[in-house]
């Protein structure tokens, strides 16, 4: 009696989310894998400033001014006699505080005024479009001088300052990239089914429209983190004697020939958090781009 074979029943893997993809592609990705790295020791850091910092920040330690490195100051005084290293780690938490505030209140505030302006059209297009071309007729610099000008001078005016410089940028990002959704087929099913505006807007259309986001967000927390610094070394963003990296930049101008390791400690460590940010939005974007995915990078 011949038996028949009887075929295996046939198993179906789920696919990955498309975020969750995009973001293991940007872990696999070197340039990626750094900016992750370093932003992830930052924030541990920072974090952990009260119990890695061996000296308080704003300590002075008399008769120890202007110390070069070594065994008792790694990387040396100032010229109070501050330690530096202590002071370096605390300077993460300002410019990480200030990078996510904007990020939080910036980033929400562009995409929802670039969704209003792109979904819904007209008048409120036509709107928000005007206010952000008179946003753009001022340098973001001089822009948050004027906010910090009438808000005060510290950490949370400075947040507050560069979120409202990077609105009018995000917002006309995300205006072009819903302008793309609005109109496909999803959008008109969803319509058809009597579903409302805010419902489409913020269920269907930003969850498709999100992954070019995520990109100029990443962009945006090194503008954010760099303008920080130079509020910061203009005297108008954290006050003394909270540690800044950009004032300590500026109270190092005087002592640059002969003590350059206050410049050359706070310096390395800025340039190192905007380089690791900006290759990870170089890694974002890759991860992102559906050409390079095709094509197996």
């Amino acid at each position: 009696m011949r038996r028949h074979a009887v075929a295996a029943p046939t198993t179906f893997r789920k696919s990955p989310h498309p975020l969750n993809a995009a973001f293991v592609r940007t872990w696999r990705n070197p340039l990626g894998f750094f900016g992750l790295a370093i932003l992830g020791l930052l924030v541990l850091i920072a974090l952990a400033a009260p119990l890695i910092a061996p000296y308080d920040p704003v300590v002075q330690h008399p008769g120890r001014e202007l110390l070069a490195p070594g065994p008792d100051f790694l990387l040396g005084t100032d010229e109070l006699g501050r330690d530096l290293l202590s002071r370096v780690i605390y300077g993460t938490r300002p410019s990480l505080v200030v990078a996510l505030m904007v990020v939080v209140l910036g980033g929400g505030l562009g995409i929802i005024t670039g969704l209003a302006a792109g979904y819904l059209g007209g008048w409120v297009n036509a709107l928000l479009m005007r206010f952000f071309d008179a946003m753009f007729a001022f340098p973001p610099i001089l822009l948050g001088f004027v906010i910090i000008a009438a808000l005060g001078q510290g950490t949370t005016q400075v947040a507050y300052a560069i979120a409202l410089a990077v609105v009018p940028t995000l917002g006309r990002v995300a205006r072009s990239l819903v302008l793309k959704e609005r109109n496909r087929d999803y959008v008109l099913a969803a319509r058809c089914t009597g579903a409302r505006n805010g419902r489409v807007m913020f269920l269907h259309v930003l969850p498709n429209a999100v992954s070019p986001m995520i990109v100029n967000l990443a962009l945006v927390m090194g503008f954010s983190v760099l303008a920080e610094a130079s509020l910061a070394f203009l005297g108008l963003g954290t006050q003394p004697p909270t540690p800044s990296w950009g004032a300590m930049l500026n109270e190092s101008r005087a002592y640059l020939r002969n003590d350059p390791w206050m410049a050359i400690c706070p310096g390395v460590v800025l340039a190192l958090l905007l380089l690791g940010l900006n290759y990870l939005a170089d890694a974002l974007r890759d991860a992102f781009d559906p050409r390079r995915v095709n094509a197996g990078f």
